[in-house]
């Protein structure tokens, strides 16, 4: 399987459904190989995309490699999931995406800021810090912080298991912050179909084998 051959496959396929391919990584896994496809995009309120429209493009992505020779005829399983909580945020697009959520940032100059994440744009965003349950921040410490993309070494979301029902977010169906990201898979194998019509003929047999053993038990009785 040739990359580069499958992302100029697969990136049509995502843009018909307005998403982006964030990487594509091809796995080796014994006979087969894990087709690792990761998305990104906008989605209706500029939070993300929806399941319903990895779901869709993970169908159609599918029937494209059925279509297609890139694969030749190798088995392999798809998987097609969002980016999800674990990546660093590396583009303005990335923080935009992600603002409600709670990001710690790693500046260049060593200092971390760990804070709710509540406006972004193409030069800067804006983390405001919160204090923990039931304490107050230190006296004097300015809870806004206005931060240069430019001084951003590492930014990543925080998972947070109690956080507070966000229309924005929770709406698109990310009400559990258990799950990195929205994952599906699917598993093409070449010849499974034909084993399990094996499988099924082989029942058949066993029963006509039991019906003809309880036939002789009836002769033997009378």
């Amino acid at each position: 399987m040739d990359e580069q051959t499958l992302v100029d496959l697969i990136s049509p396929v995502l843009e018909a459904h307005r998403l982006e391919l964030d990487s594509l990584d091809i796995i080796p896994a014994g006979k087969r190989k894990v087709l690792r496809i990761t998305v990104d995009g906008e989605g209706p309120k500029g939070r993300g995309p929806l399941l319903d429209q990895i779901s869709l493009a993970t169908r159609d992505i599918s029937e494209a490699l059925d279509a297609s020779d890139s694969v030749g005829n190798n088995p392999y399983t798809l998987e097609v999931s969002s980016r999800g909580v674990g990546k660093p945020l590396l583009e303005p697009k990335h923080y935009r995406r992600n603002i409600g959520r709670l990001v710690a940032v790693n500046l260049v100059d060593g200092s971390q800021v760990t804070g709710r994440l509540t406006e972004a744009d193409d030069e800067q965003l804006t983390v405001i810090v919160e204090p923990e349950p039931g304490k107050r921040l230190p006296k004097g410490l300015d809870p806004v912080n206005t931060i240069a993309i430019a001084e951003v070494n590492k930014a990543v979301v925080k998972v947070e298991m109690n956080r507070k029902h966000d229309p924005e977010l929770d709406d698109l169906g990310d009400e559990s912050e258990d799950d990195d990201d929205d994952f599906i898979e699917d598993e093409e194998s070449e010849g499974d179909g034909s084993e399990d019509e094996e499988s099924e003929g082989d029942g058949s047999e066993d029963e006509e084998s039991e019906d003809e053993s309880m036939n002789e038990n009836e002769n033997e009785e009378n």
